[in-house]
């Protein structure tokens, strides 16, 4: 008979909104939980026990009900001191992030987080300092980079398949509707400034550890944000002025570790209608091939199997591009990108190890979003230096 499995006991905050309770709790955690757990190499199991967090007492409430959680709280600071509570997660409104981190890991706690870790890159710097003062294991949702589809990718950079690597290009977005007839996607603060959102500022900390990830170092940042939709109405169908930008097109300088420098450019926009596979997708284009992902697919096409087109715009095309990409496999079982990320999260706080995306790439991500915004206002490319702590 198999011994008793550790509990790590997991604080989740802000687990009402969208985020937190679709991706964190209901297809990652609870999923641990009911599955008993997960396995470490040595055979022994450690199973994860969350205790439910949020501002909205009823709603907290109803969740942990539904989802047979015995403990759940509306007090955050009484549960960040608690000594029992291991893990301190965070998914509430980026404007109460900071602070949240900075209590829990001062107290010793674990931390795992959604991103932006801080509306200002000072505070994400602060953040990463306290994280490697305090000893504490600190994870960040990298989430995109254990999709399917990105997975697929970047093992075809890891094999050579590109050959040099020359450019890479991404769109993003959809249409939320802007409130008045049909209700909107996403809440209404992203769309307001003084309440931490934007679109540089929310995908642009994304977008660096996925070009990190994938292609290598981010250089420089040429941006253009913009409002699209001025006017939206909110949870209570009242109109507000949108003053954050729902919008944000940039152009990356990376390179490699090979050295080699490539271009980047990411299209994101909340007032965009999708002609496209996926709602968002990436293109890298390389010297002997080039490949296209999603979330989950992932196509490409070799230099021997490039079509020749002709360029006469008298005549219709008659060949169809897409049919002449192949299809990628898996070659493995690929689990929900969240979870997978839990579970290496939590066996690095077995381990006693530093998880391998934690505050100091979150800051990178800060300084993206920082700089794309400057960039804007001051209309030119801005180099990106080094951070140190």
């Amino acid at each position: 008979m198999g011994s008793t499995p550790r509990t790590i006991r997991i604080a989740m905050n802000g687990i009402t909104g969208r985020m937190g309770y679709r991706q964190h709790l209901l297809r990652s955690i609870l999923p641990i939980r009911d599955a008993g757990g997960f396995t470490l190499a040595d055979g022994s199991r450690v199973q994860v026990e969350p205790i439910l967090i949020g501002r909205n007492e009823a709603k907290v409430r109803e969740l942990a009900e539904l989802h047979g959680v015995a403990e759940w709280s509306t007090d955050l600071d009484a549960v960040i001191n608690d000594p029992t509570v291991d893990v301190v997660f965070d998914a509430s409104m980026t404007s109460l992030r900071a602070a949240t981190l900075k209590k829990a890991m001062q107290a010793g706690k674990h931390i795992f987080t959604e991103k932006p870790t801080a509306e200002t890159l000072d505070e994400a710097i602060e953040l990463a300092r306290i994280g490697t003062e305090s000893g504490v294991t600190a994870g960040v949702v990298h989430d995109k980079l254990y999709l399917p589809g990105l997975v697929k990718l970047r093992r075809l950079v890891d094999e050579g398949f590109f050959g040099r690597i020359l450019s890479i290009r991404g769109e993003f977005g959809y249409w939320v509707f802007e409130g008045d007839v049909q209700s909107a996607q996403r809440p209404s603060w992203n769309y307001r400034k003084e309440d931490g959102g934007g679109m540089t500022t929310d995908m642009f900390c994304h977008w660096n550890y996925v070009l990190e990830g994938i292609i290598g170092k981010v250089k420089s940042v040429n941006a253009k944000t913009a409002t699209h939709i001025p006017a939206r109405w909110d949870e209570q169908d009242q109109e507000y002025v949108a003053t954050a930008d729902d919008a944000s097109y940039g152009i990356f300088e990376l390179e490699t570790p090979a050295g080699d420098e490539v271009v980047g450019q990411i299209n994101s926009s909340w007032a965009v209608r999708v002609y496209r596979d996926e709602l968002v997708e990436f293109q890298i284009d390389g010297t002997l091939g080039s490949a296209v992902a999603g979330l989950n697919k992932c196509v490409a096409q070799q230099r021997a199997h490039t079509p020749k087109p002709v360029w006469n715009p008298d005549l219709p095309v008659t060949e169809s591009f897409r049919d002449q990409w192949q299809e990628v496999p898996a070659n493995a079982e690929l689990d929900n990108g969240f979870k997978l990320q839990w579970e290496e999260f939590l066996r690095d706080i077995v381990a006693g190890r530093e998880h391998r995306f934690g505050l100091l790439s979150a800051a990178r991500g800060v300084q993206l979003a920082e700089l794309g915004l400057q960039s804007n206002d001051e209309r030119r490319t801005i180099d990106i230096p080094e951070i140190t702590l």
